[in-house]
């Protein structure tokens, strides 16, 4: 059936679709960057063409499907149907299947050159692990399934937002602006280079021991092994396969004393995981709360190498609105420009993440966001509410887009994947 046409030229139709139908529609379509209704469209134009019967689909448990097509065009189907002796359902289904054949899942875009990404800050307490998990679980969700994206103009009205003192609708606790999207599907590897462990405690996975190989190791010269061998995956159905971890070892508190005995230290850590760059698409450190020759070695590592674009590796400073975060800030940018002017290297800010933001806690909050949206280089490219859900997976070790995937965290941190991507 269908309803009169709209303002747009076309008109509501209604009929039947399979449900494996239906999702594999909405997933294709929103990978082409295509509406539902335009992919419709160009089915039931390529079956009304079609010269050739076409293999009957089981249209079992199809149930009630709308979509808006041109005017007339519909009609048109009816027609062609009822000549051809086929259902409108049965004709419906070979239409979209015959768009989807048509359409393959395009190939994830992965980079030229392994992107680096290094997470730091010089205060503990800001939940750098936090955001370097969530950002690689965000960027190995899967590509052929749609995940709730907050779109940036949500963010952009909530950064807005903090203008207002003490606004309710500046928190990023709040429903904003919602998108389906496909996964980016990413190869990623997280690299916990803080030797309090707290990304590996996280994820569920074990320190190494002090007695065998590990990545400080592997940076000072006294390999064990092959650095391969110490990855661990993430194994849930969200990442396929694609995120791992390189756990962390307590040996790292004696980092900064071994480096001190190697020869072009800044380079330690490249140096170390190099071997795996042809294995990830995307490499996350998440840093220590420290400004020695670790950080050094991290800054070093997320420099922009040859034939790289800017913006594609470098530092993303987490952030809370408060105070003590823009002293910690002066701190990292001092010691990360420092570097880059003493060993003539380009290392390019990702942006800023404020995280474990609530506009509830007043002028404090509040005026501190905006001090952070103000610096506009680097900006603020994520908003992370302070929500029970981070916990809650913190709690229980799993990841939290696998834990907790609707939530106002999950979207965001998947906001923040598309901002940095």
């Amino acid at each position: 059936m269908s309803s009169p046409a709209t303002s747009s030229g076309r008109e509501k139709v209604v009929s039947k679709l399979p449900g494996r139908l239906r999702q594999s529609l909405k997933v294709r379509a929103a990978e082409h960057g295509i509406e539902i209704q335009t992919a419709v469209e160009q089915g039931i134009g390529n079956w009304c063409r079609l010269g050739s019967t076409v293999t009957t689909i089981d249209t079992s448990g199809a149930d009630s499907f709308s979509t808006f097509l041109p005017v007339g065009q519909w009609e048109e189907f009816r027609q062609i149907a009822a000549d051809r002796r086929v259902s409108l359902t049965q004709g419906l289904a070979q239409s979209v299947q015959l768009w989807l054949d048509a359409n393959p899942a395009p190939d994830v875009e992965r980079p030229e050159i392994t992107r680096r990404i290094i997470v730091c800050n010089q205060k503990g307490g800001v939940g750098k692990t936090a955001i370097t998990a969530g950002l690689g679980e965000a960027l190995a969700e899967n590509p052929h399934a749609l995940h709730p994206v907050r779109v940036a103009k949500a963010l952009t009205k909530a950064l807005r937002a903090s203008d207002a003192q003490g606004s309710e609708a500046a928190s990023a606790d709040d429903p904003l602006d919602i998108e389906n999207l496909p996964g980016p599907g990413l190869r990623v590897l997280l690299v916990d280079f803080d030797p309090q462990c707290h990304l590996t405690n996280q994820l569920g996975a074990t320190p190494l021991p002090m007695n065998g190989d590990s990545l400080t190791n592997h940076m000072a010269g006294d390999a064990k092994g092959d650095l391969r061998d110490l990855i661990v995956s993430i194994d849930d159905d969200a990442f396929g396969g694609r995120l791992h971890l390189l756990p962390a070892c307590h040996d790292a508190f004696l980092l900064d004393v071994r480096l001190s005995a190697v020869r072009a230290r800044e380079a330690a850590l490249e140096r170390a995981l190099a071997p795996l760059d042809d294995d990830y698409d995307v490499i996350i450190v998440d840093c220590p709360p420290s400004l020695g020759l670790s950080m050094d070695a991290a800054a070093y590592y997320g420099r922009r190498r040859n034939g790289e674009k800017p913006g594609q590796s470098g530092a993303l400073i987490v952030v809370q609105a408060e105070d003590s975060s823009a002293d910690a800030y002066e701190l990292l940018t001092t010691q990360i420009d420092d570097l880059r002017g003493d060993l003539q290297i380009d290392i390019d800010y990702l942006g800023i993440v404020v995280n474990l933001y609530d506009s509830r806690r007043g002028y404090i909050a509040t005026s501190s966001l905006q001090g952070w949206v103000d610096i506009k280089d680097p900006r603020v490219v994520g908003l992370i509410g302070d929500l029970k859900e981070q916990k809650e997976a913190v709690r229980v070790k799993q990841p939290l887009l696998s834990y907790a995937p609707k939530s106002q965290q999950a979207v965001g941190m998947r906001a923040l994947a598309r901002e940095v991507l």
